[in-house]
């Protein structure tokens, strides 16, 4: 069932948002050659909780850090730990974050040092696919036009659109009704909502270089491309508006 959220509920998510996009500038300032994802996990971790917020990752459903840290072919789920980033990797960090019992999600993709032509079209392609998203919603738009939108701009752009993971409503649980798939199916059309005013839904656009078709590592968290190819990953929570939709973790 899609709950709408209030106007307080809203601005709790919005105040957990403003938290979730602190910890990402955060990332961008200290991300650099030789760092380990370990240590990004810990700085991250320590400004949530300075600012009131609870990590919200850590333990759920047993994730065992308080960010993912996903590089280069990893598209989801990268638990962080000792291994250090390197010149030309692309990282995308996941962060989620709770308050006052409501929580907001983002993530984003970063460079490291001098990354390729390619790895940077990736990551622009996917950034653009999540805000053409956004820009299309409002109040009775359905659902699916944000799968479409999505999918369009990526295959028009020569990449593949991952289908295993998606994106999700958010509130007072990390994922709530309804999915929010970022490619269209016939199982999607048949099951087609409305998006109501004070809907709130994290869109997360995870594209691959390569083939569409991933597996999890021995971790049993870590999702791969299959063919080992680069994969991007940008998000953001939002609340549907009368008129659009406005981004909450900014």
């Amino acid at each position: 069932m899609i709950v709408r959220k209030s106007p307080r509920e809203i601005e709790l998510m919005r105040a957990a948002g403003k938290i979730t996009a602190g910890a990402l500038r955060l990332a961008k300032e200290i991300v650099k050659t030789d760092i380990t994802t370990d240590h990004l996990n810990e700085e991250l971790e320590k400004y949530i909780i300075s600012q009131g917020g609870i990590p919200i990752f850590k333990g759920y459903r047993g994730f065992p850090k308080s960010i993912c840290t996903s590089i280069n072919e990893e598209v989801v789920h990268g638990i962080p730990g000792n291994k250090k980033l390197k010149n030309g990797d692309i990282l995308s960090i996941d962060v989620g974050v709770g308050y006052r019992k409501y929580i907001a999600d983002a993530a984003l993709t970063l460079p490291i040092g001098e990354v390729s032509v390619e790895a940077k079209r990736l990551m622009d392609v996917c950034e653009t696919s999540l805000y053409l998203a956004i820009k299309a919603i409002k109040a009775n738009e359905m659902l699916s036009v944000i799968s479409r939108t999505i999918q369009d701009y990526v295959e028009k752009n020569g990449y593949s659109v991952v289908r295993n993971y998606t994106g999700h409503g958010i509130g007072r649980c990390m994922h709530e009704d309804p999915q929010v798939p970022n490619f269209v199916s016939k199982s999607l059309l048949e099951a087609d909502e409305i998006l109501m005013q004070g809907v709130t839904i994290a869109i997360e656009p995870m594209i691959c270089a390569g083939n569409c078709d991933t597996e999890v590592l021995n971790n049993k968290w870590t999702v791969v491309t299959k063919d080992r190819k680069l994969s991007a990953h940008f998000e953001h929570t939002v609340v549907v508006t009368e008129d659009g939709a406005d981004i909450l973790t900014v």
